[in-house]
């Protein structure tokens, strides 16, 4: 999903150097039958972005999980969620997005 939400920023002219687009994901595993079976995984997303593109940013992020084939792929047996923080480059306040 993470490579699919900077593609779509790419798309809408919001280039994110190193260090400023990352994600750590966290799975859920339930007991199905006495097997194992991952059955959520919670993506968050950290971005800092540049100052003005809050707007595009945020339409991004609203539509990347639906573009996205690995969530595409799973969305019939694993719940995926996802949440952002979002820092504006000039320094302003960090915002949650979910």
């Amino acid at each position: 999903m993470l490579g699919t939400l900077n593609g779509a920023l790419e798309v809408r002219q919001v280039r994110l150097g190193a260090g400023e687009i990352s994600a750590s994901v966290e799975g859920v595993n339930e007991l199905v039958e006495g097997v194992p079976v991952l059955t959520e995984l919670r993506v968050h997303y950290r971005l800092r972005i540049p100052a003005g593109s809050r707007d595009t940013v945020e339409r991004a992020l609203a539509r990347h999980q639906s573009k996205c084939p690995s969530a595409q792929s799973f969305k019939d047996s694993v719940r995926i969620t996802w949440s952002a923080e979002i820092e504006e480059r000039d320094g302003a306040c960090a915002a949650a997005v979910e």
